[in-house]
């Protein structure tokens, strides 16, 4: 069990949690919340989350990204503790439950969508069980090409919080961008410090992510820039249609300047410390809000 949980790498799991509470409450807010549209959507993106995960540890290894070089953490197959076959085996079992979850999903949330909605959420469904088995694995893996950052931005982002928030609604409710583009960028933003830690050995082995491609320095003002915008977004979001009590989701903003000045003056391995504080910082940046929500 203990080397399935450390593929399942559980501190990525806050981000996903992030994605579907944000979606949730912009929702209540509009008085269009469901429980069961909440339960199936969370069962739906922590089983994406985790099968992006397989496939990335599957693909990566193979790929050779994954060796005695890289800074962080050992894998799973990369140690041995889990075989290819068994792992092609798990990333087939998390496709079909993430398929299972999702079509139960737009199910629930029929009434509100109808043919074309259900239709549409399908298709995008179909495109996240894609895009996580595609990122690292297959010929021609995105994320070997620089377009992770992109791909996170979109699918932690944009469908994650916008998409969930139209299972409410029934339509896309154009204002949910902002949140959705504040949790997108700072998911964007686990992802460059990943790796920013990774680049050394990412550029040996031919993995051409945004960091190997710009530079280190240039990723540390893209960092910079990915958090502040963040915040940017959220805070005209507030401003605009939202409530002054979740200017209170404003108190995380030193766990990022911290994390800012830290990534602008360490590299390699030290990062990996940093990697958990911004997925939990996002995730304590959405509770907060929540709170200023229901107060």
């Amino acid at each position: 069990m203990k080397r399935w949980i450390s593929a399942f790498r559980l501190r990525t799991l806050p981000l996903s949690l992030s994605l579907i509470a944000m979606g949730s409450i912009v929702a209540y807010q509009r008085g269009i919340f469901a429980w069961d549209i909440c339960t199936f959507a969370l069962l739906t993106t922590l089983g994406l989350q985790i099968l992006s995960n397989l496939c990335n540890d599957y693909g990566d290894t193979v790929n050779g990204a994954d060796n005695e070089q890289r800074v962080g953490p050992t894998r799973s197959m990369q140690s041995g503790a889990i075989t290819p076959k068994e792992m092609k085996t798990a990333i087939i079992l998390w496709a079909i439950f993430s398929l299972i979850s999702g079509i139960t999903l737009l199910i629930s949330a029929f009434p509100r969508l109808g043919w074309q909605g259900m239709t549409t959420l399908f298709i995008i469904g179909l495109l996240c069980i894609g895009a996580a088995i595609t990122y690292t694995m297959g010929k021609k893996p995105y994320g070997y090409i620089g377009l992770g950052d992109i791909s996170v931005f979109i699918f932690f982002g944009l469908v994650g919080v916008a998409g969930s928030e139209a299972l409410y609604e029934g339509t896309l409710w154009l204002p949910a961008l902002l949140p959705a583009c504040s949790i997108g960028l700072l998911s964007v933003g686990v992802l460059n410090m990943n790796n920013m830690r990774d680049y050394e050995s990412d550029k040996q082995t031919g993995k051409k992510t945004l960091v190997v491609m710009m530079g280190v320095n240039n990723a540390r003002i893209y960092h910079t820039i990915l958090m502040l915008v963040s915040f940017a977004t959220l805070i005209t979001y507030i401003l605009i249609y939202g409530k002054y009590t979740q200017m209170i989701s404003l108190l995380s903003i030193p766990l990022f300047i911290k994390n800012i000045m830290y990534t602008l003056h360490h590299t390699g391995r030290d990062l990996d410390k940093q990697l958990p504080l911004v997925a939990m910082g996002t995730f304590f940046t959405v509770l907060l809000f929540v709170i200023g929500t229901l107060i």
